[in-house]
């Protein structure tokens, strides 16, 4: 365990979120290790940033992300919670295939 933060975990579906936002052209960085409710993907497409939290179908969102998320809303940034390829895509903007 990191001092200070949870373990590092990485939801099933990161991969393959990770992987489909690539093929579409975004740029993707992954956040996962990061901890302290910071998101698992900063995605960047066609000129727009967004923060995404990767959960399972029934992942929950835990009272620190939701805090994180808060903060960088509050300061203009865009953050989505995604449960599929499908939702990844939509929240940058590209419509599922």
């Amino acid at each position: 365990m990191r001092p200070g933060n949870s373990p590092c975990r990485v939801d099933a579906t990161h991969g393959q979120i990770r992987d489909a936002l690539r093929a579409v052209g975004a740029a993707v960085q992954s956040l996962a290790e990061v901890g302290n409710g910071c998101p698992d993907l900063l995605v960047c497409h066609r000129g727009r940033i967004v923060a995404i939290e990767v959960k399972t179908p029934a992942g929950k969102v835990s009272d620190l992300q939701t805090e994180w998320h808060l903060w960088w809303r509050a300061h203009g940034g865009a953050v989505a919670v995604v449960r599929s390829v499908e939702e990844a895509l939509a929240a940058v903007g590209v419509m599922a295939r």
